[in-house]
């Protein structure tokens, strides 16, 4: 478990398969403790997120990041949201459905994308600091320091997927918080400007 911002921690698992880490998030936010697209946790991580207080809520941003959900809402005893559009995709046990435009506990805004590997794709924005972005499989974070697409296959059109993703370029960020790659700390909102004005 590592510190990317305050109140912003960051785990990985390496997925042998993708070849690249899948990131869980840790989000105190206000009163609430909020994990995000959790992969497995060590029993470490676990203890670490029971450190501040009773985590409360795990946000999943797509239909295939459900990832240790499951076992982590009995672990700590808490609701789990989804994208509405990906529930019915889902095999998980779902306590809440967002939309887009969503204000969740916390100060967290739910931002829907068009036209990505899944209707429900969301990102979600929080107004602090700078501002910063998590998404799920919006945006990868590979190479290290770099940010890039899915491949093309996973989309049905992958123009009409990046004209969805530059809805982000709306939001006012410095950081984007990644579930696939390395994390983007500063600086993001330019990287992503390039990434998305590439033909």
């Amino acid at each position: 478990m590592k510190a990317l911002l305050p109140n912003i921690w960051e785990w990985s698992w390496f997925s042998e398969e993708k070849q690249i880490d899948f990131n869980g998030h840790l989000l105190t936010v206000g009163e609430h403790r909020i994990l995000v697209d959790p992969p497995p946790m060590t029993a470490g991580d676990i203890a670490f997120a029971r450190q501040g207080g009773p985590v409360d809520y795990i946000i999943v941003t797509n239909r295939d990041h459900e990832r240790e959900t499951a076992q982590l809402r009995e672990e700590f005893d808490c609701t789990v949201m989804v994208p509405e559009l990906d529930a019915k995709d889902m095999a998980l046990t779902i306590d809440k459905t967002c939309q887009d435009g969503e204000l969740l506990p916390g100060g967290i805004w739910i931002v829907q994308l068009a036209h990505q590997k899944s209707p429900g794709e969301s990102a979600l924005f929080l107004q602090t600091g700078k501002g910063i972005l998590i998404v799920g499989d919006a945006i990868i974070g590979n190479p290290e320091g770099a940010l890039r697409l899915l491949p093309p296959e996973k989309y049905t059109d992958i123009n009409q997927a990046r004209e969805g993703l530059r809805r982000l370029l709306k939001y006012d960020f410095d950081s984007l918080i990644v579930g696939d790659g390395a994390s983007i700390v500063s600086g993001a909102k330019g990287l992503l400007e390039q990434v998305l004005a590439q033909a």
